[in-house]
């Protein structure tokens, strides 16, 4: 990952270095005092990488099947199960070379493993950048969806959604490159965070709109039927129960990752800010494991993608 600087994490392991030390060079808790550490061993990440690796491919198997799923929507779901692929697969690929490097199983000299340490970074930096930003563009496409339905289809044309895709996936390397090219620029780091943040306030504020939404449309149709009150309160509870996992969700996976971008330009050298540096290879396993919730929250829940998915299923036996 390039977060982790100047240390890059193929090139410790060439030099038999300990893999669990995070980028950037940040040095251990030099103060004594004991650092709360989360090991997460070498069989668990890939088996979570591989879980989502396969998850994914289903979806986009299936979505890449049924022309009746080629629609705008699910353009957006592919390519978020494309770029959370990407991101499960990198990290898996980063992982097994480290293990094969220190097994002494593969014998590599340091300028290769520094071009292929350089592209797995730019893969995996901007699967993630495309993975926020294809959540984004999820929400804003269920939004017009709601609030102006009747002209959904000649605003989110599926033209218009393959140029939104295409300008993301450039946008999405161009800037995972400037990062990796900058990494050690606090501005960098804050621009990344600042993004972040943004995609947390967009789908917050998508969602609640469209939670409040749906509540008045339940409200009206109880008062045609002359419901009683508490059927609108039990609806109400329902979707802000389902709002507050999918949002709890995607600010648990990401919170972490990007927190440690913010505590290291906030306190680099800080014993606490230290001790959870620490914790690096936690934060991708979470991120992994929103990538193998996001199919979950976004394809698996349509009965025809679950329909063409048992066919596909069925077909490979």
């Amino acid at each position: 990952m390039p977060v982790q600087g100047s240390q890059r994490r193929l090139l410790g392991s060439l030099n038999s270095t300990p893999t669990a030390t995070p980028h950037l060079g940040l040095a251990a808790n030099q103060t004594g005092a004991r650092c709360l550490e989360v090991s997460i061993p070498d069989g668990l990440f890939l088996s979570l990488g591989l879980v989502s690796l396969v998850e994914n491919v289903l979806v986009v198997t299936a979505i890449a099947k049924n022309r009746n799923l080629h629609s705008p929507m699910y353009c957006f779901i592919c390519c978020l199960a494309l770029s959370d692929l990407l991101v499960s697969g990198s990290n898996m690929l980063e992982t097994a070379v480290i293990l094969l490097l220190e097994a002494g199983a593969l014998a590599a000299r340091a300028a290769v493993v520094q071009q292929l340490d350089n592209v797995i970074d730019v893969i995996t930096c901007s699967s993630m950048l495309s993975s926020l930003c294809f959540l984004g563009a999820i929400a804003v496409d269920r939004y017009i969806s709601i609030f102006y339905a009747l002209r959904y289809h000649s605003i989110v044309t599926l033209p218009r959604a393959r140029r939104a895709v295409a300008a993301i996936w450039v946008a999405s390397v161009l800037f995972s490159m400037l990062f990796i090219a900058y990494y050690d620029h606090a501005a960098v780091l804050l621009c990344l965070v600042v993004f972040f943040l943004a995609m947390l306030v967009l789908m917050a504020v998508l969602y609640v709109h469209m939670l409040a939404r749906a509540c008045q449309h339940a409200q009206g149709i109880a008062r045609l039927h002359k419901r009683q009150r508490p059927a609108h309160q039990g609806f109400g509870l329902k979707g802000a129960a389902t709002l507050t996992i999918l949002l709890g969700i995607f600010f648990l996976c990401w919170g972490p990752f990007f927190l440690h971008l913010t505590l290291i330009v906030l306190c680099p050298q800080h014993p606490t800010c230290s001790c959870i540096f620490k914790n690096f290879n936690l934060f991708l396993a979470l991120i992994i494991c929103n990538a193998i919730i996001d199919p979950l929250i976004y394809a698996f829940r349509s009965q025809e993608l679950r329909r063409t998915l048992k066919e596909v299923l069925l077909c490979s036996w």
